[in-house]
């Protein structure tokens, strides 16, 4: 398919995590996955050796098996002092992270209802190797998503998944004594493709010249 008209500034400010606006009904092309897959290759790599792994899940007993796992853990993180949705006594802001945890619910519920999910991984000799390696998928996978926007695809950022990493291990079959679990995404077709940069402070204010 064609890629949308963003420039490098819009893809990059654009690429929301989106949650509600999935399509879960419409499937997404293995070819399309692949094209993601050769972007995210050419992110930077340690010592230029590729220790990325992507497990692309597309089975619907599977699928829904990983999203239990994070519907649990979700549920936890639901009732924890750092779940957004929790009033501040600050009416502007609390509006805002109330639309925030409205999504994250919408996810934490849904996640394995999406066609794709895609776990960002790296491998190693050991456990402590892969872990150490982690270094090598983040920005794989932030390329992955970019791809995926370029493409009309929706990805959400998540890694709470881990607390239980090794359950979804076995879901899936990964070796978790060498593989080291990243990021959680689902991969669908978004409803719309008009997605606006969200509000971040002034750079003035989070640049320290120099030193801290």
């Amino acid at each position: 398919m064609p890629l949308l008209d963003l420039d490098a500034d819009q893809l990059l400010s654009t690429t929301r995590a989106v949650r509600k606006r999935l399509d879960f009904d419409q499937p997404v092309p293995d070819d399309l996955i692949r094209e993601c897959v050769a972007m995210a290759l050419q992110a930077p790599s340690g010592s230029n050796v590729v220790t990325m792994q992507f497990v692309v899940v597309k089975d619907e007993a599977k699928r829904r098996a990983v999203g239990e796992v994070y519907r649990q853990v979700y549920a936890g993180y639901k009732a924890s002092p750092g779940y957004p949705g929790r009033p501040t006594g600050d009416a502007q802001r609390d509006k805002v992270q109330a639309k925030v945890a409205a999504s994250a619910d919408y996810l934490g519920e849904h996640m394995g209802e999406a066609p794709v999910l895609v776990l960002g991984c790296t491998v190693g000799e050991n456990r402590d190797y892969a872990v150490a390696g982690l270094g090598n998928i983040l920005p794989g996978m932030w390329s992955f998503m970019l791809a995926a926007r370029a493409r009309g695809l929706g990805t959400a950022w998540t890694s709470m998944h881990r607390a239980r990493e090794q359950e979804v291990a076995e879901i899936l079959g990964i070796p978790y004594e060498t593989v080291a679990q990243a990021v959680l995404t689902p991969l669908a077709y978004t409803k719309g493709t008009d997605f606006r940069p969200a509000k971040r402070p002034d750079p003035e204010t989070v640049i320290h010249w120099d030193s801290w």
